[in-house]
């Protein structure tokens, strides 16, 4: 029996998506409001400039993304034109790696399955990661999986290599802040 003929075999719970880790299907927490309007204005202003200086296209959290032996699920992910297959945006599963890939994290996530996310992203070919804390309201950008920088609300978000031109400031993808007691009960 397959990996892919295990799966089809499990029935799936239809309220979760799941990505397919060491051939087993692993449930994404569903997003919040805030986690879901984070992803939204990050992936707008990156989507807007991608198109402008025709760089590659932003996909959402439904795509799925051929990562090693895994099917991974990034919230956002940039793709860039000199990645794109042939026949240009595939239906199904991208058999390519994105060139960015964009996870927020949430406060279930556990640091383990993190780390191993990003370093699977590597070792297929991702050229940076970039992880958004919604507690912290910063963005960590790996470059690989040892190095990262880390930045605050108070800077730009950038990426000459992957995004030349793009500039965010980082508080404008978090919206208006919330009080500290709403940040306890809320993702």
């Amino acid at each position: 029996m397959t990996a892919a003929t295990a799966i089809a075999e499990i029935i799936l719970a239809p309220e979760f998506e799941y990505e397919i880790v060491n051939g087993k299907p692993e449930a994404k927490e569903m997003a919040s409001l805030r986690h879901g309007a984070t992803i939204m204005r990050l992936g707008a202003r990156l989507q807007t400039h991608a198109e402008a200086n025709e760089l590659g296209s932003i996909y959402s959290p439904d795509t799925t993304f051929m990562i090693g032996q895994n099917q991974r699920l990034p919230d956002l992910a940039f793709l860039s034109n000199e990645r794109m297959p042939e026949e240009d945006e595939l239906d199904g599963i991208a058999p390519v790696a994105p060139d960015l890939a964009i996870e927020v994290i949430s406060p279930n996530d556990v640091l383990e399955k993190v780390t191993a996310k990003i370093e699977d992203y590597f070792a297929a070919g991702v050229r940076q990661v970039w992880l958004v804390s919604l507690r912290s309201r910063t963005v960590s950008i790996y470059d690989s999986p040892t190095k990262v920088t880390i930045l605050t609300e108070n800077e730009d978000l950038t990426s000459e290599a992957i995004l030349p031109g793009f500039r965010c400031r980082i508080a404008e993808i978090f919206g208006k802040k919330r009080p500290a007691s709403m940040d306890q009960t809320t993702n």
